[in-house]
């Protein structure tokens, strides 16, 4: 059995340079690898192109990466909750590509696939369309997006194995498991890391052969980007 464990965020993120493209699970602060983005503060990491579905916020996840101006583009969905990005992107400081989110998901999906381009209806007639391919199919108008083409996917999970196979708990299972095995290598931050074998089959939902590198990562914060319970 391969054993794809190394033993820190520092040792899991080597390889990582200035001007490549970087993948980041997770749905709003939900489910990001938090080790893994402190460790490319410390690195001091630039020029990266990242891909996320959002940008976290102004001192939490995808933020402290704009908070020191480690971010050349972000690719996402969802920017609402980040007054730094938007500051550096009025400003012009920060390229901006923004993504419907299912076609956002489906990039992933089809990088993670080998698929290297596909239509989608979504997007067609907007700015999104702009430059792009479009044909129709049964009489409706589909937009030509092609597979991305990352250095690394960073995503995290709840549970993974020495072998590399992970299982995601709740909301974390948005984007973090269409963008493992959809870069040219796949790094892995789990809560908690268990040797191979001792995971239920059943229960996987990303088997290791995605997974170049996996880590237990340590202090999870689990921020709430938003608050949305009732008064008492």
């Amino acid at each position: 059995m391969i054993n794809k464990k190394v033993s820190s965020a520092h040792e899991a993120l080597q390889g990582i340079e200035d001007n490549m493209t970087l993948m980041l699970g997770g749905f709003g602060l939900c489910g990001i690898p938090e080790n893994a983005i402190a460790e490319l503060v410390q690195k001091q990491t630039k020029n990266l192109t990242c891909i996320s579905n959002n940008a976290g916020v102004d001192d939490f996840g995808l933020g402290l990466l704009l908070q020191h101006k480690q971010i050349k583009k972000m690719i996402s969905s969802y920017v609402g909750e980040n007054a730094e990005f938007e500051r550096q992107m009025l400003s012009g400081e920060l390229e901006v590509e923004l993504i419907p989110q299912g076609t956002l998901a489906e990039r992933c999906r089809a990088s993670q696939n080998g698929i290297p381009a596909f239509f989608t209806p979504a997007g067609y007639g907007t700015e999104v369309a702009l430059g792009k391919e479009t044909r129709e199919f049964n009489g409706k108008m589909h937009v030509l997006e092609h597979a991305f083409q990352a250095d690394f996917a960073i995503v995290k999970a709840w549970k993974g194995d020495t072998a590399g196979n992970l299982i995601f708990k709740g909301t974390a299972r948005n984007f973090n498991p269409c963008m493992a095995g959809a870069a040219k290598i796949t790094i892995a931050e789990v809560e908690e890391l268990v040797e191979a074998g001792s995971l239920d089959p059943n229960q996987i939902h990303t088997p290791g052969i995605f997974v170049q590198r996996i880590f237990q990562g340590e202090k999870f914060e689990k921020r709430i980007e938003q608050r949305t319970t009732r008064k008492k």
